[in-house]
């Protein structure tokens, strides 16, 4: 290197702000861990596979490896934007004052992941936060030991135990994981354990990230392609065998007979997922929920715990209409019209996603209005999740909090104010002790 090139660069760096260090290597970071995942994306979908007894390798390989990968380059390419300080106005009386806000990382991020999404649950709050300045420690679910693991392996090769550690262990370690004091906590579950994690947050004021899932309705309308919408559903259904919290829960079939919807159903072929129910207790679960409802199961089922998808019917105050099915089993509830399918959703928790099926502007409008969830989404299921610009999360018993992208990197900073006052202004009129024309003033000013 030149003598004239080596002063140009160190003359460059010179002149970049203090913010620029740190956000470039924030965003290594970030592209390390996306370099790990590629190169050992056939481990994680092995591990994940021993530990469910049966996980369809393209899920592990899309939702586990490529999805996370995809949200640390998204991050990388970005940081250098969301971590510059922005400049604030203002008022005319404190002139010529310089005022900004600066994100600054929180401290150290826990982060509690579930079975469903052992790996991408984990790791995309993690990407967050750590592209947010923090460092993480993460208490992955006790039911898939080996992808825990994995994943403790995975972070030491690519960010080192300065910047993340795993915990592992059964419920008492997660209770305790839940009662440290945090700089902030994430949990992704069930709502009732949600309330737990939120209690023991609570004793040291941890601010929280909620994602809890709920029943995702698909509202099926008059105007929708039958065959295209049960195609959508049954997709999203599949998935994981419908071990996702975005899954569409519960079909509400408006203008549409159930043996219609059944039919286009089977005519996509999609009966029987390629994963299997992660375990015998939740495979329990699902047999004691569905006591009392007719089942009509879309295909054989396969052996072991790898289970055909069942339309369900059951009576209005049956428990599969209030409580998150999380399996394959899909209750469909035919509606009178747009109106009561509006009431059946905001008569329960609002959900994570909404789908939508043939809607008009106008249906898609009074939707919007008429029910809160963290999504409102058209034509497809669950795909959503996997865009690295929309924020995530849900409302309500839903969750609270967003991840992902630049509101994930918000949702672990804090915004911090900067002040830089001026030798003089207007406002230094009003400072005391007070002469009868500041007196004045001030009631001048509050006319």
């Amino acid at each position: 290197m030149t003598r004239g090139a080596a002063g140009r660069r160190a003359a460059t760096s010179a002149r970049r702000p203090a913010w620029w260090a740190p956000a470039l290597s924030l965003a290594l970071h970030a592209a390390a861990l996306a370099a790990v995942l590629l190169r050992r994306a056939g481990d994680v979908a092995a591990a994940i596979d021993a530990d469910y007894g049966g996980r369809c390798i393209e899920d592990s390989l899309l939702a586990e490896v490529k999805l996370v990968v995809d949200a640390a380059r998204h991050s990388a390419g970005r940081l250098h934007r969301w971590a510059r300080p922005r400049r604030a106005g203002v008022p005319f009386p404190f002139l010529p004052t310089r005022a900004a806000v600066e994100p600054v990382p929180k401290g150290i991020v826990g982060i509690m992941a579930p079975w469903n999404y052992p790996l991408q649950l984990a790791l995309l709050p993690a990407v967050d936060a750590v592209a947010a300045g923090n460092r993480v420690a993460i208490k992955p679910a006790e039911a898939t030991p080996r992808t825990a693991a994995l994943l403790t392996d995975l972070l030491a090769e690519c960010w080192g135990k300065d910047i993340a550690r795993v915990v592992q262990g059964g419920p008492d370690i997660a209770a305790d994981f839940a009662a440290q004091p945090w700089d902030h906590l994430v949990f992704t579950g069930g709502t009732e354990t949600g309330r737990k994690v939120m209690q023991a947050a609570a004793a040291n004021l941890v601010p929280l990230t909620l994602e809890l899932g709920g029943k995702c309705p698909a509202l099926v309308l008059p105007g929708a392609d039958l065959a295209a919408a049960a195609r959508a559903i049954m997709a999203g259904k599949a998935i994981n065998a419908g071990q996702t919290c975005i899954a569409p829960d519960t079909v509400l079939l408006v203008g549409h007979a159930p043996a219609a919807f059944e039919a286009a159903c089977r005519a996509t072929g999609l009966g029987l997922p390629e994963t299997a129910v992660v375990n015998d207790r939740q495979a329990a679960r699902l047999d004691a929920l569905c006591q009392g409802v007719a089942l009509t199961p879309l295909a054989p089922s396969g052996p072991g715990r790898f289970r055909a998808i069942a339309l369900a019917a059951a009576a209005p105050d049956h428990p599969i209409h209030q409580t998150e099915v999380f399996g394959p089993v899909l209750p469909v509830q035919p509606l009178s019209d747009l109106g009561a399918a509006i009431a059946w959703v905001a008569a329960r928790p609002p959900p994570l996603a909404i789908y939508l099926f043939g809607a008009t502007a106008e249906e898609e409008a009074q939707v919007a209005a008429g029910t809160r969830s963290g999504a409102i989404v058209a034509g497809r299921c669950v795909e959503y999740a996997a865009f690295p610009d929309l924020p995530f999360g849900g409302i309500g018993a839903s969750g609270f909090g967003r991840r992902n992208g630049e509101a994930g990197f918000r949702e672990f900073s804090l915004l911090r104010a900067r002040v830089t006052h001026a030798r003089w202004g207007l406002a230094r009129l009003l400072d005391p002790p007070r002469t009868a024309r500041g007196r004045a003033l001030i009631r001048r000013i509050l006319r």
